[in-house]
C-alpha cells in the first residue's frame, strides 16, 4: 500500500490502481465527466474538439485527454477527441504516438541496427586479421 499526494490539490491517498488522485478530487472529476458526457451525447455536440468541450463544460484539456486515454470518452463516438503524441504533441486517437513518429523510431531503429553490425563486422575483421599476424 503506498501512500502518495494527491496532483491535484496535494492531500494524501491511498494510491489504488483505479485511481490516481484523492477522494476528494475523484468525485469532483466524475461530476465534472459526467457534464461532459451530458454535453457530448447532444447531438450538435458530438463533432466538438477537445478545446470546445473544455470552453463549454469547464473541464481542463488534460482531463478530457485522460478520459480519451483512458477510453471513457469513445473516439468511435466522438470522432473529434484525441489526446497528444508523447513524442511531438499530434493530436492522436491510439496508442502514445503517432503516425510520424512511430516511423521516424523505426527508421532510426533499423539504421542503428545496421550500424551494429557494420561494427561488429569491423571489430570481426580486425580480429582475424590480428590473429594471422602472431
Amino acid at each position: 500500500m503506498d501512500l502518495l499526494n494527491c496532483p491535484n490539490c496535494g492531500e494524501i491517498y491511498v494510491n489504488n490502481s483505479v485511481r490516481d488522485v484523492c477522494n476528494k478530487c475523484y468525485r469532483e472529476e466524475e461530476a465534472l465527466f459526467d457534464t461532459v458526457y451530458r454535453f457530448l451525447r447532444k447531438q450538435e455536440n458530438r463533432s466538438a474538439r477537445i478545446e470546445r468541450v473544455s470552453e463549454a463544460t469547464g473541464a481542463p484539456e488534460n482531463l478530457l485527454y485522460k478520459w480519451v486515454k483512458r477510453g471513457r470518452l469513445h473516439t468511435t463516438q466522438f470522432p473529434n477527441l484525441g489526446y497528444p503524441c508523447d513524442r511531438c504533441g499530434n493530436i492522436i486517437r491510439e496508442g502514445k504516438l503517432c503516425e510520424k513518429c512511430n516511423a521516424d523510431i523505426k527508421g532510426e531503429l533499423e539504421v542503428f541496427e545496421m550500424e551494429k553490425e557494420r561494427l561488429e563486422q569491423l571489430h570481426k575483421s580486425s580480429y582475424y586479421s590480428q590473429e594471422k599476424r602472431k
